[in-house]
């Protein structure tokens, strides 16, 4: 499509969840890709304007630029559904399953993909009990929730009630899951194919919040260097975790390979970082398709229904 063929173009961005403050980045680099490249773009924060506005607005698409709760896991998806306005990115089952951790891993297991191994955790849960069942070290996570905002390593089943306390503010549904000793990878999706995966590596204890946005000492390494063959096969089984779910379009699956070759599927991001810092701009590059660009081919697939 031409850039004006798009029409009025809304880019969400904002939001009310506690990424708000990337989402706001991710949508602006949208928001000047776009205009940069003649669509008619508008910023839309519905944290400050009610989504009623959006029909006022007769947008014709929109690109989705929130993340986390009330712009990744389904509701605005249901919003402009009602509305009838095509939207970037995943419908609203498939957005609130990515999001819903618990259930994505519940469908993967049921699918036969690989997932670590999971208990759910309650304020009155026998974390020693949990941490012998799934052994150490353990990541604890809130259950509904992005960026890695919540979540703890846990080495010793002593500090897991440290862990669910802080995970607990962030989500009433918090689990705990197998740490996967191994390499950390990461698999963009565009136009429901894979893109090239990226290895992670950090200092940190973590892909945490500040590695993800932040640091400077994060190393994204792109080729991954693994063998062809096995990149191929792992790109295959991202791809059918992202459609297990039901989501399209473009999104990020993320996985973990252990010390012995096995790869276990972490989650799915329907609508991930577009920021300076963000992987799938970073996997597209590397197949020669620059930001404005990606955006744009994300714009085009908007769809409703």
């Amino acid at each position: 499509m031409k850039p004006k063929e798009f029409g009025k173009v809304g880019v969400l961005l904002g939001g009310r969840s506690a990424e708000r403050e990337v989402s706001l980045r991710s949508g602006s680099m949208v928001l000047n890709a776009l205009r940069g490249r003649g669509v008619d773009a508008h910023p839309f924060d519905p944290a400050e304007r009610g989504l009623d506005a959006l029909l006022g607005e007769r947008f014709a698409r929109v690109f989705i630029a929130l993340h986390g709760r009330f712009g990744e896991d389904g509701t605005v998806q249901g919003i402009l559904e009602w509305l009838g306005i095509p939207y970037t990115g995943s419908g609203v089952l498939a957005s609130a399953l990515a999001m819903d951790k618990l259930r994505a891993k519940l469908l993967w297991r049921a699918s036969g993909i690989p997932t670590p191994p999971h208990e759910v955790l309650e304020a009155g849960s026998d974390f020693g009990a949990v941490a012998a069942r799934l052994g150490t070290p353990l990541m604890v996570k809130p259950v509904n929730e992005g960026s890695s905002l919540g979540m703890s390593k846990v080495r010793e089943a002593g500090a897991l009630d440290e862990a669910y306390a802080l995970a607990v503010n962030y989500d009433r549904a918090v689990m705990a899951e197998k740490f996967i000793e191994g390499i950390e990878l990461t698999a963009g999706i565009l136009n429901d194919a894979p893109l090239p995966l990226i290895r992670l590596e950090t200092p940190r204890d973590f892909y945490d919040y500040q590695a993800k946005y932040f640091a400077e000492d994060t190393r994204y390494i792109l080729p991954c260097g693994l063998p062809p063959g096995e990149e191929r096969a792992l790109q295959e089984l991202c791809l059918k975790g992202f459609r297990a779910l039901g989501c399209r379009g473009w999104g990020r699956v993320d996985l973990m390979l252990d010390r012995a070759g096995n790869p276990y599927l972490l989650e799915v991001n329907t609508a991930p970082g577009m920021t300076d810092h963000s992987l799938v701009p970073m996997a597209a590059r590397h197949v020669g398709i620059g930001y404005d660009e990606l955006c744009l081919r994300i714009l085009e697939g908007a769809r409703v229904g």
